[in-house]
């Protein structure tokens, strides 16, 4: 009997009580109580009350921006209380996901496919295997959130204690984990073969694929939640105080006696400064048109483009801060923490580049996964095509407006960076495209996301919608998953042949 795997056959939804949890994992701290309220509430019952530290489900997005498209759009209220129905609990990163209701379907499809349904792998490996992802980018949201899933479905809890304590089998993983999050072309197949042929605790392919999708996926999503600054919800780890409020935020009863925040003189500033971004953006945008339409580059000098641009990526700078350590309870679930992004060519290193046509995910990496893992190359495709081809024909305020060639633009830049090459691009758009703070952004988000910072997303495309920054995530997101994917199922390709 054939499975129905969408949203709907996840269980019947309790509307009153889904709904009930949906408002109060959107809107806790929209209620902000001072102390003096807080002390007259409290004052006969001697209990802490937590208090979310955060305001909101992300950090670099206004509350009310998120809380506005839920209550707006049917669609996404009904995913926000299928998804509650399907795992008890509605996550941050799914409320901003949010804004784009389509491409959260698809993925929550796939990720409760990759974590739930029927596959090569034990539910607890499956868990486990996130936290390592998500532990090589520091994303102790992520970590958090899986540990108590890893537990939850019978999980070891001395594997907590650290890799070594986890099985041999999961051990022999940190390395394939290590090169697919940082230096995704160093991997080799005899990477693949020591894994698949090991004398104790090898891996069969099946379970490999499994593996590889699963790291992959939490490498991308560590990166989605550190671009859109996403924060711990109320119950978890990090996401509360018991201190009370401090003096500068208000309360209800401010609320009721009509204060509020003032408009600030800065903005103003901002606004005047930005003004014309978009309008520049679009005259770009019509200006390659009407080259492409007249001329056509030459395969060499399309070549010649994609080296210099794959080059000037390596100039681009991450991040202004130092490394970041990872603290004891992150770094113990994977290895080497000093091991990292590193560019191409630093210390004479050269890598030979990926050429799309020799080895795509269309034509190869597609049929490899669905034959190893059924109907998962199925759900992956789906989840790429949505998140490319995702448009409202808007730009700003802006509207019925074409913004194919940026959305390649962005996604083509990214495979760049790793690398990956497609003959039929003129690299040369990029730079007409993407300014320097938003490549900085980008190269942040895909290669060291725990860098990212609020500044760093605020200071590119400034005229723009949050909802259209979710969007450039996403596609960040998706872009970096298929670049890992594309390395390690081509290396697995070669060791089967």
């Amino acid at each position: 009997m054939q499975q129905d795997h969408s949203l709907c056959a996840w269980g019947a939804c309790s509307g009153v009580q889904s709904k009930s949890y949906v408002e109060k994992q959107l809107q806790p701290s929209l209620i902000k109580i001072c102390t003096h309220c807080e002390r007259l509430s409290k004052k006969d019952l001697g209990i802490r009350i937590p208090r979310p530290l955060g305001n909101g489900p992300s950090r670099f997005i206004p509350e009310k921006e998120i809380l506005k498209v839920s209550k707006v759009d049917a669609r996404t209220q009904t995913i926000f209380e299928d998804a509650f129905a399907a795992l008890g609990r509605l996550d941050n990163i799914s409320v901003v996901m949010g804004f784009h209701p389509q491409y959260l379907e698809s993925f929550l499809r796939t990720q409760h496919y990759l974590l739930q349904m029927d596959g090569p792998l034990s539910l607890h490996y499956r868990h486990y295997i996130g936290i390592m992802a998500a532990a090589r980018h520091q994303c102790s949201y992520l970590v958090n959130l899986h540990v108590n899933d890893f537990l939850q479905v019978g999980g070891d809890p001395k594997w907590l204690n650290g890799l070594d304590e986890a099985p041999q089998k999961l051990q022999q993983l940190g390395e394939l984990n290590k090169i697919l999050a940082h230096r995704p072309w160093l991997l080799t197949k005899e990477h693949i073969e020591r894994l698949l042929k090991a004398d104790e605790h090898s891996w069969s392919l099946a379970e490999l694929i499994h593996a590889v999708v699963l790291l992959t996926h939490y490498h991308s999503l560590a990166s989605f939640t550190f671009g859109c600054g996403i924060t711990p919800e109320i119950h978890c780890d990090g996401g509360h105080t018991f201190r009370p409020p401090s003096l500068s935020q208000y309360c209800v009863c401010d609320i009721a006696n009509g204060n509020g925040h003032a408009f600030h003189h800065d903005d103003l500033l901002a606004n005047q400064e930005m003004c014309g971004e978009v309008e520049v953006l679009m005259e770009r945008m019509k200006q390659l048109q009407e080259c492409r339409d007249d001329e056509e580059a030459s395969q060499e000098e399309m070549a010649t483009r994609f080296e210099r641009e794959k080059t000037e990526s390596m100039l681009v700078v991450t991040a202004e801060d130092e490394e970041c350590v990872p603290s004891r309870d992150i770094s113990r679930h994977f290895e080497d923490p000093s091991y990292g992004y590193k560019d191409f060519s630093r210390r004479g290193e050269h890598v030979p580049t990926f050429r799309v046509q020799d080895y795509s995910w269309e034509d190869h990496g597609f049929s490899l996964v669905n034959r190893l893992y059924p109907d998962v190359g199925q759900m992956l495709d789906e989840k790429f095509q949505m998140a490319y081809n995702l448009t409202y024909n808007t730009m700003a305020t802006h509207k019925d407006v074409d913004t194919s060639m940026l959305r390649r633009a962005i996604w083509n830049y990214i495979h760049c960076m790793f690398g990956i090459r497609y003959d039929d691009y003129d690299y040369g758009e990029i730079n007409q495209l993407l300014d320097r703070s938003f490549k900085i952004y980008i190269k942040t988000m895909v290669c060291s996301p725990e860098k990212t910072t609020k500044r760093m997303y605020e200071s590119f495309w400034r005229q723009f919608q949050h909802s259209e920054k979710v969007h450039v995530n996403l596609l960040l997101m998706e872009a970096r998953m298929q670049a890992e994917l594309l390395y390690a199922l081509r290396a697995i390709t070669r060791y089967m042949t």
